[in-house]
């Protein structure tokens, strides 16, 4: 049976996979940017949503990210959506795939929710310059 990683490594490697997915500059500014009462969040998050759910092998990070969109768009989460528009352009995927992910959406979850999951990926991809 192997070691169960520290609480510290586990941050450490959460660190390091949302760096890879958002970028050094987002992630160093929303930890620099966090208060006293917004820091324990930010821990949770890194450590077990990325240290121990985006770290697992079983899914790649294009898959993950895919799955992200998806899910963001059916929460209605526009902030957290294009942080992860974002993600998923460094994880490799495509503008095609981004728009397949919001024309199903919208079936499953609701036109109105595909509709601004597609204003804010093209929001994102002017802002970075990504064509089609």
């Amino acid at each position: 049976m192997t070691k169960p990683a520290t609480h510290e490594e586990t941050f450490e490697a959460g660190l390091a996979v949302r760096k890879k997915v958002l970028g050094d500059a987002h992630v160093e500014r929303s930890l620099d940017n966090t208060t006293d009462f917004g820091r324990p969040i930010q821990e949770l998050v890194t450590e077990y949503c990325w240290g121990t759910i985006w770290t697992r092998e079983g899914l790649p990070l294009h898959s993950r990210s895919l799955i992200n969109l998806a899910m963001l768009t059916a929460l209605n989460r526009s902030h957290e959506l294009g942080v992860h528009v974002r993600g998923a352009l460094n994880n490799g995927v495509s503008r095609e795939e981004i728009q397949e992910v919001f024309l199903q959406t919208a079936i499953y979850v609701g036109v109105p929710a595909a509709l601004e999951s597609f204003r804010i990926a093209e929001s994102v991809f002017q802002e970075l310059n990504v064509n089609d």
